[in-house]
């Protein structure tokens, strides 16, 4: 995804005040704003500029943000470490700066879309907590077997002086057998303390699954890449494959190529119907580090004198 340079934006430095923040937007937001501008590509510079204010203006997003890091240079690609948005807690106030407008793939993916029925406290004596919002990792394995997990949340907060602090806690998971990525679980009670006698609000927690040594999920289905000998490909053999339950004996078909999925029904992530496990084959060429193998190519390559794989993969 393409990395977001909010500060550059705004024409910041990462030091900025959140005064500072605030009278750059309102300045930028004057110059773009598409009912009044001429500037070339207004509108998407009224976007821009929006979407670095919504993130920079609420300390609970700032302090995210700068979590990340500089990352690359605005608009050059950028690949989010693993977990890189994992464990931050946000209250789901929003200063409706950004509202009704589409965010980036990079505001999505740090901040995340925020649960319907999200509540904010109200001005009265007795009200709701505010619902809260965050990402957590899980390992794959738990999804399949369901699992209780005690999760450390982080949540930025302003201290006495008005600085931005990371408060912990920890929260007691229990996770459902069968739960997707991307899926949110509901922690009644779990979210902002409520004024007066209000109820405290819920807190959503967003399912991400930590990255996989084999396996890799996509909804219910999973898939992981099994290595095979050339000759198992060619001839057909029986293999031991790995599988998130244990290992199952595979059959592989004569003449099998590389990148041919084989689906063990069923197999995938539980549920109603289940996902199934999809095996995709790749080849695996041993090594022609002694004279026997230097030999046993020769030989190979006498028997197949007429093969041309540039043809054939042309074809």
């Amino acid at each position: 995804m393409e990395f977001k340079d909010y500060y550059a934006t705004l024409g910041l430095e990462r030091s900025a005040t959140q005064d500072e923040i605030k009278r750059a937007y309102r300045k930028l937001a004057r110059k773009y704003h598409p009912d009044v501008s001429k500037e070339p590509e207004a509108e998407a510079r009224f976007k821009d500029v929006a979407e670095a204010y919504e993130a920079l203006h609420d300390p609970e997003k700032r302090a995210a943000y700068d979590a990340v890091g500089r990352g690359p240079a605005g608009g050059q690609d950028f690949a989010p470490p693993p977990g890189w948005a994992s464990g931050f807690e946000f209250s789901g106030k929003d200063g409706g700066i950004g509202a009704g407008m589409d965010r980036s793939d990079f505001f999505e993916a740090l901040f995340g879309r925020q649960a319907s029925g999200a509540r904010g406290p109200r001005a009265a004596a007795h009200a709701p907590g505010g619902d809260h919002h965050a990402k957590v990792q899980i390992a794959l394995e738990d999804a399949f077997t369901g699992a209780t997990r005690t999760i450390t949340l982080r949540m930025p907060v302003a201290d006495a002086q008005g600085r931005v602090v990371m408060q912990e806690r920890k929260v007691e998971v229990a996770i459902p057998k069968g739960v997707r990525a991307g899926q949110h679980l509901r922690l009644a009670g779990q979210g902002g303390p409520g004024l007066g006698e209000g109820p405290a609000g819920d807190l959503y927690l967003e399912i991400v699954f930590k990255p996989h040594a084999v396996f890799r999920a996509d909804g219910r289905d999973v898939y992981f890449d099994l290595p095979l000998a050339p000759w198992e490909a060619a001839l057909g053999a029986t293999v031991s494959a790995p599988t998130p339950t244990g290992k199952v004996e595979l059959t592989i078909p004569p003449g099998s190529a590389v990148g041919r999925k084989l689906r063990l029904k069923g197999r995938g992530l539980p549920g109603d119907p289940p996902g199934d496990l999809y095996a995709v084959l790749t080849i695996a060429l041993p090594a022609a580090d002694t004279d026997t193998a230097k030999q046993a190519y020769a030989e190979l390559a006498r028997g197949f004198q007429q093969f041309n794989p540039r043809v054939e993969a042309a074809s």
